[in-house]
């Protein structure tokens, strides 16, 4: 047997170790607290990415929450620079959060990799509330604002926005609402349902199952025309509010991420946005398809940065 021959099995499981050690541990921040929608899109990601054979290799989630985003965002900036395989989750309400927190972050100086989905958010209240329809809540809320506590997300995220844009809609000024950040869905739905909180405001994901067992009532939702699931709940625009607002969520590749990494990233979560098992995960989940990605998704970035930090001056929640 000749010496080429003996060396062609050895070769062989040499090129096999050095593929499955080139894709062999990823690390995905995930600025959030367990549960709620960053953490669940990118662990949902990343298993429909195995599940369809894109990236096998092994994933390690780290999740720091905190001020919509920043501090895990801030962690990553600083401490996986450079590295090849770092990813971290974020979204519309990271724009905000930047601005209203004073954080170093800054979104330019990542990699932009791809946005994934995007979820239209809903106001919801207790089951048993006295307000029937949004007019109803409205009405309260411009009576007693101060009386009248709404939970959501992080201050300066799309939830906050969200009430902002209704109470400007309203003629109840900005400075007088009373909202409560809360840690994440569940936890605004608790306070809905224990008395807290007069309303909440989150994503239809976050909000949907509760109203499906009877803790909760949906109200309204952000999108232009009603949603599937929802065709019993109003549009704020058909309820005569022009509150139009998607909170979008993405992927970033670390600061300074090598160019060849960069590069086969992209081409995995271009592959993963035509999978049939993410959009059998979006569709379990309830996320609209929104993938963009590369230098597209970084101009984005850039407009809604822009655009996020007019509303919040317009709605005097900054200076």
């Amino acid at each position: 047997m000749r010496i080429s021959q003996l060396l062609r099995p050895l070769v062989a499981a040499t090129l096999f170790c050095a593929a499955v050690a080139a894709q062999a541990q990823v690390s995905v921040m995930l600025p959030a607290n367990p549960g709620g929608g960053w953490d669940s899109t990118g662990r949902q990601a990343m298993k429909a990415m195995n599940d369809a054979g894109i990236f096998t290799g092994t994933v390690s989630f780290t999740n720091k929450g905190g001020a919509g985003g920043t501090i895990g965002l801030a962690d990553f900036q600083r401490s996986q620079k450079g590295k090849s395989d770092a990813l971290a989750v974020f979204g519309a309400i990271t724009v905000g959060s930047i601005t209203m927190n004073k954080s170093p972050v800054d979104l330019s100086k990542f990699k932009p990799l791809a946005r994934l989905t995007a979820e239209y958010l809903v106001l919801a209240v207790k089951a048993d509330a006295p307000y029937q329809n949004v007019d109803e809540f409205v009405a309260a809320l411009k009576a007693n604002p101060g009386a009248t506590a709404v939970g959501g997300g992080s201050a300066g995220g799309v939830d906050h926005i969200a009430l902002a844009l209704l109470a400007q809609n309203a003629d109840v000024p900005v400075s007088s609402l009373n909202y409560i950040p809360q840690a994440g869905g569940a936890d605004t739905v608790t306070g809905i349902v224990n008395g807290t909180l007069k309303a909440g405001i989150s994503g239809v994901s976050e909000f949907q199952q509760f109203a499906d067992t009877g803790r909760i009532r949906i109200l309204a939702v952000s999108a232009d025309k009603r949603m599937e699931g929802l065709e019993d709940v109003p549009t704020f625009k058909e309820a005569g509010y022009d509150v139009a607002l998607a909170n979008w969520r993405g992927v970033l590749g670390s600061v300074d991420m090598p160019e060849e990494n960069y590069q086969q990233w992209l081409d995995r979560f271009t592959k993963l946005s035509a999978s049939p098992e993410w959009h059998a995960t979006m569709e379990r989940q309830g996320w609209e398809p929104y993938f963009l990605s590369g230098a597209a998704f970084g101009e984005f970035m850039a407009s809604e940065s822009k655009r996020i930090n007019a509303i919040l001056q317009d709605a005097g929640l900054v200076k």
